[in-house]
Formats: C-alpha cells, sequence, structure tokens
C-alpha cells in the first residue's frame, strides 16, 4: 500500500513504545530515589509525542478544523512547564494509545485490502516474431497483437483481430448475459473473456483505455469527496471551551497555576480519545466476522448514519450469472428430461449459459453421460448424441436450422431472458428460459434495510430499462436509473445527498467512480473487480448481499456503544475537573482518575465485540 500511510503507522507506534517505556522507566528511577533523573526520563518521553501532536494540530487547523487533541497538548504543556513531570507522562501514554489504536485499524484493513487488489492487470500477453511474451502493460502500443485467454480480463482497447470471441462485459456494461463478438469489433479494456482464447489488436495504449479512463474518474470523484469527521471531534469544540474556561477561572480565582494545571489533566479527553477508537475497532472485528471488511473507523461511523442506498444490478442486485428460470416441455419429455438431454450435449461446451444448464443438471443429482459427435457452432448451439440419440441444443434459429423443424411456440418471457432451445431425434422438444435472477431473499434484505433507517433504495445500472425495470417489478424502488454511464452513476449519488449520507453498492469496473465518490462505497469483493474493490470503502467478502444488513446493523450498534462511553466518560470527567478546580485533586491525582474513567469506558466499548446482528440473515449468523 502506500508508503505514507506505513510511515504514519510506524510514527505511531513508535510513539507509543516511547510514551510506555519513558512513564514505567521514569516510576522505576523514581522508586530508587533519583527523582532527577526520573524527571528527564518523563519529559524524554513526552516531548517527542507533544512535537508529534503540535504537528498535527498545526495541520488540522490549516484545514479549519479544531479537534480534542488541542486539550490533550494544553495539558501535557502546562504539566511540564509547572513541573508535573508525571503527570505529563501519564497523558502522554493516554494519548498515543488512542491514535496507535485508530491506526491499528485502518492499517488492518489496507493489509486485508493487498489480496483482492492482486487481481488487477499489470500484463499482457503479446504475439512477436511467432512467439508469445509476457509484457508489462505500459510497453504495449497500438498495432499490437495480444493473446487473450478464456477467463483474463481485456487489457487495453481493441478490435477483435480473429473470427469470433464471447465477452462477458457485465463490469463495464451492467449486460449480464455474454456478448458474442465478431471479427473487427471494438472491444473496451475490463471485459472478460468468456470463450475461447482470442486475438486482439490493440487501438490505444493503456493509459489512454477505457480501464484507465474509469480509474481517472475514480481519483476525481475521491478527490471531491466530503471528508468524513471523527466522531470524537464533533464534540470537540464545545469541550474545549469548558476546559479552557474552567482551568483559567481556577488560576485566577486562587492564583494558584497548579489547579489549573490538574483541571487540564483532568481534562485530557481520554474518554473520547481512547474509548471512541476501541468501541469501533471492536465493530470493525465484528464486522469482518460477518464477511464484512470496513476499511477503518471512519467508514464504520459513516454506515450508522447512511440514509440513502444506490444499488448496482449485475453482480449485486442480481447473481451476476445465467440460471434456469423455467423449464418448458412439448410433451413427450418431461422437463427432467429437456434438462438432461440440454445438459449432457452442453457438457462440450465451454460457453456460459452452457456451463450454467449444466450446473442446474448437477444440482438436481442428474448423472450425465458423455456426448458423442459433438459439433459445436461458437456462439449458436450444439449438435450431437446423446444415449444414441441425436441432440441440438442453442438459440431457437440454430436448432430449426439444424433439424428443419419448427421451433416451438413459446411463452412471453421478460426482458433481459434468453431462449435455449432443445430438439431430439430432429423434432423440437421444449426450451429452458434462462436470466439473470434476483437474489433469493432481496425483499426482505431491503425490508431489513429500511427498518435500520434507510429510507430511499434506488437501482443505478448500465443495462437496458426493459431488463431493470423487470429485474426490481415488485421490490417497492424509490426510483430506477438504467442505461447510465459511470459519470452518469457519479452525478446521481452526488444528486442524492440533499436526502442525507449516500451508500452505493457496486462490483463492476463501471461502479468504481460511484463507490469512491458516495458517502460509503461498498464492493462486492468475492467475484467483484479490483477496481470496484479499490474504490470502496467496504468490501463483502463472501457473494451474500445480506451480510450488509448485518454490517449497518453492527455499525449502529458500535456507534451507539462509542457515544455512550463518550456521555459517560465526559460527564466523570467534568465532575472530576470541578474537583480539580476547587483543589481537591492535585495533578498525578488527576491523571490517575482519568485513568480509571479510562478503564470504565474502555471496558464498556469493548461490549462491541459481543454484538449480534438482530438482523443478519440465516447465511450471516453461520458465518
Amino acid at each position: 500500500m502506500k508508503k505514507p500511510a506505513q510511515l504514519q503507522d510506524r510514527l505511531k507506534t513508535a510513539l507509543l513504545v516511547i510514551a510506555a517505556l519513558g512513564l514505567f522507566a521514569g516510576l522505576g528511577v523514581m522508586f530508587a530515589g533519583k527523582p532527577d533523573l526520573a524527571t528527564l526520563i518523563w519529559w524524554g518521553a513526552v516531548v517527542p509525542v507533544l512535537i508529534g501532536l503540535v504537528v498535527e494540530i498545526a495541520q488540522s487547523l490549516a484545514k479549519g478544523e479544531v479537534g480534542l487533541d488541542i486539550v490533550a497538548a494544553l495539558s501535557m504543556s502546562a504539566a511540564l512547564l509547572f513541573g508535573e513531570e508525571l503527570a505529563a507522562a501519564v497523558v502522554a501514554l493516554m494519548y498515543s494509545g488512542g491514535t496507535y489504536l485508530e491506526s491499528f485499524a485502518e492499517g488492518r484493513a489496507r493489509r486485508e485490502m493487498s489480496d483482492l487488489l492482486a487481481r488487477v492487470p499489470r500484463s499482457a500477453t503479446r504475439h512477436r516474431e511467432g512467439a508469445l511474451d509476457d509484457v508489462p502493460l505500459d510497453e504495449i502500443v497500438p498495432d499490437d497483437l495480444l493473446l487473450i485467454r478464456q477467463g483474463d480480463a481485456v487489457p487495453v482497447d481493441g478490435t477483435l483481430a480473429t473470427e469470433w470471441a464471447m465477452l462477458d462485459q457485465s463490469a463495464l456494461t451492467g449486460e449480464s448475459m455474454p456478448v458474442r463478438m465478431q471479427r473487427g469489433q471494438e472491444i473496451m479494456s475490463g471485459a472478460t473473456n468468456a470463450g475461447d482464447a482470442f486475438d486482439l489488436r490493440v487501438t490505444r495504449r493503456a493509459a489512454d483505455s477505457t480501464y484507465a479512463g474509469i480509474v481517472r474518474l475514480v481519483e476525481a470523484a475521491q478527490a471531491s469527496k466530503a471528508p468524513m469527521a471523527r466522531l470524537a471531534d464533533r464534540y470537540s469544540l464545545l469541550f474545549l471551551i469548558v476546559t479552557v474556561v474552567l482551568a483559567t477561572a481556577a488560576w485566577w480565582l486562587t492564583g494558584d497555576p497548579i489547579r489549573a494545571v490538574a483541571v487540564l489533566v483532568v481534562a485530557t479527553p481520554c474518554p473520547l480519545i481512547l474509548a471512541v477508537p476501541v468501541a469501533l475497532v471492536a465493530g470493525l472485528s465484528r464486522a469482518a466476522h460477518f464477511g464484512v471488511l470496513i476499511k477503518g473507523a471512519k467508514p464504520l461511523e459513516a454506515l450508522a448514519r447512511i440514509k440513502t442506498l444506490i444499488l448496482d444490478k449485475t453482480g449485486t442486485l442480481t447473481d451476476g450469472r445465467p440460471q434456469i428460470v423455467s423449464i418448458e416441455a412439448s410433451g413427450e419429455l418431461s422437463e427432467d428430461e429437456v434438462l438432461y438431454f440440454a445438459a449432457a450435449l452442453d457438457q462440450a461446451s465451454k460457453h456460459p449459459i452452457a456451463q450454467a444448464i449444466v450446473a442446474a443438471a448437477h444440482a438436481r443429482g442428474a448423472e450425465l453421460p458423455i456426448p458423442q459427435n459433438v459439433l459445436e457452432t461458437p456462439g449458436e448451439g450444439v449438435a450431437g448424441t446423446v444415449d444414441g440419440r441425436a441432440v441440438v441444443v442453442g438459440g431457437a434459429a440454430f436448432v430449426a436450422t439444424q433439424t428443419g423443424a419448427p421451433a416451438l411456440e413459446r411463452t412471453i418471457i421478460e426482458a433481459g431472458s434468453v431462449v435455449v432451445s432443445l430438439a431430439v431425434d430432429g423434432k423440437a422438444v421444449g426450451h429452458l428460459v434462462m436470466a439473470d435472477a434476483l437474489r433469493a431473499g432481496t425483499g426482505d434484505l431491503l425490508a431489513g434495510l429500511r427498518a435500520l433507517g434507510i429510507g430511499r433504495v434506488l437501482l443505478a445500472t448500465g443495462d437496458r430499462q426493459a431488463v431493470a425495470a423487470a429485474v426490481t417489478k415488485g421490490l417497492g424502488l424509490e426510483g430506477v436509473r438504467a442505461e447510465l454511464t459511470p459519470d452518469q452513476k457519479v452525478l446521481l449519488v452526488l444528486s442524492e445527498r440533499k436526502n442525507g449520507p449516500v451508500m452505493m453498492v457496486g462490483d463492476g469496473v463501471n461502479d468504481a467512480p460511484a463507490l469512491a465518490a458516495a458517502d460509503i462505497g461498498v464492493a462486492m469483493g468475492a467475484r467483484g473487480t479490483a477496481a470496484s474493490a479499490e474504490a470502496a470503502d467496504i468490501v463483502l467478502l463472501v457473494d451474500h448481499l445480506d451480510r450488509l444488513l448485518a454490517g449497518v446493523e453492527i455499525a449502529q450498534r458500535a456507534r451507539q456503544i462509542a457515544l455512550q462511553s463518550v456521555v459517560v466518560g465526559i460527564g466523570l470527567s467534568v465532575l472530576g475537573m470541578i474537583a480539580a478546580a476547587f483543589g481537591y485533586l492535585t495533578p498525578v491525582e488527576g491523571a490517575l482518575l482519568q485513568e480509571l474513567i479510562d478503564v470504565a469506558v474502555i471496558l464498556n466499548a469493548l461490549r462491541a465485540l459481543r454484538i449480534v446482528p438482530n438482523r443478519s440473515g440465516q447465511s450471516a449468523q453461520g458465518q
């Protein structure tokens, strides 16, 4: 991942180690009868933390942000200035511990993303003087001839240099069914080869290709994305004012600066600095247990406040793979027999629809014989012999041409469906209707999300309007937007912000810019593209959309626990500040009192580790 993030993580770790070693080493030396040396050690422990803190405050103020870090800096500085080095060392340890916890959460999320991002294509196989060699993408130039193997993502834009190819463009356009391409047709980078290997004549460099353009759109969306404030910082200004006023009043009225120091030490906002990160890190861990990878505490906070959900269609709202939705037989064969003959012959084909038919037959427990005399017409259909009978399976026109028999009349099917016809012994006997079906339990999922406070749910897809309308029929969505380009999806996300924070869920390359622009972007990481996983704030590590329900509920409950810790902790701190102002607490006693408060609020925050979502779904519960 990025080196600046790694350096920042290491710096926060180093500061925590320095603060911890300095505090305890100084205590050891003090108890050994060397208080002057203990004072020097505590200075050495506090100053590096204080310098790092001042740098962070300066950076925040330059952005117009006022955070609780100022209170911590004031308490450490005042304690050192007035000879309360032990109190300063305690505050330094508490502060560095809190920042380390936040850094740890974000660093863990970055490390877990590395496996997902490993799928990004970085090289291609090029024809050169009768041989094949793998070359980096930046070495590919127009007019190069590339070999695209089955399952490979097309790395650059080009034209098809072989007779035909079968391409899965769902990640780019939202069209769920593979598309047959002919020689000379343009192929976009980011599409996946769903058929046999083919040659691609390059027309654009990688930096100018479709995929690269979408990546640039992602970067622009991320740059324009409104920053999410930390939960702690939203209470910072009021608490800072109360602290400074009370400390100043204690000094002014009594003439004793030590009382002001004691107030500042007790006021060090450790319930916010420590308890909030603990609750949120626990929430991150709990969400990961249910297959929801959240990239840090800020996205977890934002997830708890989402009001609008925008869903992609293919691979998100639907499974993204063709499935049999109905089988219609002529009467001479049963539905099971139609599936049997079609699946037996389709074993010889690599076409995604053929493989889906075979998978459906296996799911029903069918034992399929090996077909004989197979002849496949790519993209059209297959003919051969099964159990000694002549079988033809494929498109209606292909079956009619092969058999000379008229196709069976079929019922009207919904937009986006594909009909696979079957003929046995020269006679049409039935057909199978294939479609990218809605995920099971989608209605219950949407109802659960609405119960959690998400009031608007919309569909945004690059697929055709008729297909989008057919898929979402009966779901009661607030809007269906079809035939959208990646930049139009971004505009939809931005326009929906007027209704509150927006969450976008998708899995394709074309979804990545919208995921980056949304307050929370969620990627389907199990089969989604690396571009969408990188742009998203949250990745569902398993291919179950119902995990989103568990993630939202965990985020809301973790945030509630964090808020409880804040209210209780700050309330106790205010009481301690008042006691310090009246001279009942010294700075060291105030630091120890703050430690007790910290323990209490941290124990409360750790309850987030035991969150069990009520609406997680059966599959989530079994994680």
